[in-house]
């Protein structure tokens, strides 16, 4: 990828260098070029800081500002490809049964301000809320793994699996005999799986190796060595779906460091939710719209729907939804920020990166300086040393404002959950960070009064035991060379 990064680069060059009798001409050109885009820019429906991150190099570099910002800068899919996935869920959310649901009914009058949490979710996210569901939290990707074996083997109609990531080892080559032996019975087996995720821990044309093993396979977003603007849109999501009866979703990729076989960056936490029952129908129908969007298919959903009559009494409230960006609607950020603001006792959040637009820092900051009980875990051990740099960058005003920051001293923290009031409960795909929140697919469930939001509780303070507090003495201590590296990396942080 460098190699063909540098030839390009290269080229462009070259051209420019023997159009160097023209340059009184083209500064004008560029010095109009720049200020084009600045204006286009400013006025787009993009989030603010996002807006700043562009603008810097757009106006500030010749040439390749305007060019990488031509290549990059698009933060949303060509409006073909909008058009084309719009069209395959609109017929998907047909079969949702969004209008006529007696669960959602139930809710509001229940309990009203979970009703406009969920309503909001509903609304924009085209994903309804469900009773008659079990589910189970599970703690590490070791019990996730062993959970999903169980559950893999008593498949006998269909197994839909779609991760960002899937990489040779111990963790997916078990499942793989799974998967092999299920199909060779007759059983429908599909994998969705991310090109970029998976470029460095799976095979060229890995998708074509499935295929001869029985195995459907569709990629996301083909991989091609060139700048080019979909590279930023990624499938960052993690479905399993065992006939439509039996569902999995949360942080765990399929690769051996989510299980700890191997210390990537120190011990691995991560965390996932197992679901039975009705809310399956929905990561069916999320996991069936991506199948078609990238087989050119069209598949009449309601066969795949679950067959099991088995009751879950008191479940609580289950929503599973999914965030996209075909749209200006920040699904995910909003969810997470329903919560925030609507909590009365207290809100403990974990996160990999804590990258977070001035709406995000403002809202947790108000919540703390109200009283309420705001606390967050983050790694000790970055997978990614400029990314964490950035996330300590906002400690010390979170801090200030009340909030309690923990690193998780063992290694590294993957987990995306947020619990509150002993109420609501999301766990999902989606980080705290610019490219989870606008650019990528994502994937969460909502819980509300589910058995799940005590287990998160349960698991987030006792994970607290092994961390280590972040102080306001300790922030305020940082040279002023980190301050002013941590300052620049915070302007470029949305494209991080």
């Amino acid at each position: 990828m460098v190699l063909f990064f540098a030839i390009q680069l290269a080229i462009l060059f070259i051209i420019v260098w023997n159009f160097n009798n023209y340059f009184a001409y083209y500064y004008v050109f560029d010095a109009l070029l720049r200020t084009l885009f600045t204006i286009k820019i400013a006025n787009d429906d993009s989030n603010p800081a996002y807006k700043i991150a562009w603008i810097i190099p757009v106006a500030a570099v010749p040439v390749f500002g305007s060019l990488i910002y031509i290549l990059f800068g698009q933060k949303t899919l060509k409006k073909k490809t909008i058009a084309k996935m719009t069209r395959i869920s609109k017929d998907a959310y047909a079969t949702l049964n969004l209008k006529d649901n007696k669960t959602a009914d139930r809710l509001k009058d229940e309990d009203k301000t979970a009703f406009t949490q969920s309503n909001y979710i509903s609304k924009f996210a085209n994903f309804p809320v469900y009773e008659n569901t079990y589910t189970e939290y599970l703690s590490s990707g070791e019990i996730k793994f062993k959970k999903m074996l169980e559950e893999l083997e008593k498949a006998e109609k269909f197994i839909f699996l779609e991760y960002f990531i899937i990489g040779e080892g111990i963790m997916w080559n078990t499942i793989l005999e799974i998967l092999k032996k299920k199909a060779s019975q007759g059983v429908d087996v599909r994998v969705i799986l991310d090109s970029f995720g998976c470029l460095e821990v799976l095979p060229l044309k890995y998708d074509k190796a499935l295929e001869a093993m029985g195995i459907q396979c569709a990629v996301f977003n083909p991989f091609v060595p060139f700048l080019d603007v979909r590279l930023n849109n990624r499938d960052h999501r993690k479905i399993c779906v065992i006939d439509g009866n039996v569902g999995f979703t949360g942080g765990i990729n399929l690769a051996d460091e989510y299980i700890n076989i191997y210390e990537k960056h120190g011990h691995w936490k991560d965390t996932a939710i197992l679901l039975k029952g009705d809310a399956v129908w929905s990561l069916t129908v999320m996991f069936l719209t991506m199948w078609d969007f990238l087989k050119k298919t069209h598949t009449d959903i309601k066969n795949f729907k679950g067959t099991s009559h088995e009751k879950y009494e008191n479940s609580g409230y289950i929503q599973p939804y999914s965030d996209n960006p075909m749209d200006s609607e920040p699904v995910g950020e909003t969810v997470y920020l329903n919560i925030i603001n609507k909590a009365v006792d207290y809100i403990y959040i974990t996160t990999p990166y804590l990258i977070i637009d001035n709406t995000m820092v403002t809202a947790l900051c108000s919540a703390a300086k109200a009283g309420i009980d705001v606390k967050i875990i983050t790694p000790h051990i970055p997978d990614k040393k400029y990314v964490h740099s950035v996330t300590r960058s906002y400690y010390e005003k979170l801090i200030s404002a009340g909030i309690e920051i923990y690193e998780y001293t063992p290694g590294f923290i993957h987990a995306k959950t947020f619990v509150a009031d002993d109420k609501y409960g999301v766990v999902g795909t989606i980080n705290m960070d610019y490219r989870s929140l606008f650019l990528h697919f994502e994937c969460a469930t909502w819980l509300y009064k589910s058995k799940c939001v005590s287990e998160i509780k349960e698991d987030f303070l006792k994970t607290l035991e092994v961390c280590k507090k972040i102080t306001l003495e300790q922030c305020k201590k940082t040279p002023w060379y980190k301050r002013f590296v941590r300052g620049i990396l915070n302007l470029f942080a949305p494209l991080m």
